[in-house]
């Protein structure tokens, strides 16, 4: 697990952009969660990373293959950026400043680029 650099800072950058995505209210061009009240899709967007973020933390440090959740996580990395480039054209998105795609292009790059060299 220690050989995978680029997943780390991928992980690093990837939670990076969840802080930019509460910045932005990215609950608003997110299926389902658009559909909520602004105030109530923050919190719902909000509350549900502590699940996501445990078991991404249990996956890297309590399972006997590491490995395989780090190479899905690098192809998670590179379908989110892609996500995004689908996304950019919506109506409420905010991710259009030059920090939010510095954050989410090199952290689809780290998922490639782990994916590669492993």
């Amino acid at each position: 697990m220690t050989d995978h650099h680029f997943f780390f800072i991928g992980l690093s950058l990837m939670s990076v952009h969840e802080l930019d995505a509460v910045r932005c209210k990215e609950w608003r061009i997110i299926p389902g969660l658009s559909l909520l009240h602004e105030k109530t899709g923050g919190i719902v967007f909000l509350f549900a990373h502590i699940p996501l973020f445990y078991f991404v933390f249990w996956q890297m440090t309590q399972t006997q293959d590491s490995d395989m959740f780090i190479k899905g996580f690098d192809i998670f990395m590179i379908v989110h950026f892609v996500l995004h480039i689908v996304f950019l054209k919506h109506k409420n998105n905010e991710f259009k400043d030059w920090v939010s795609w510095t954050i989410l292009s090199a952290a689809g790059l780290c998922g490639l680029t782990d994916l590669l060299i492993q």
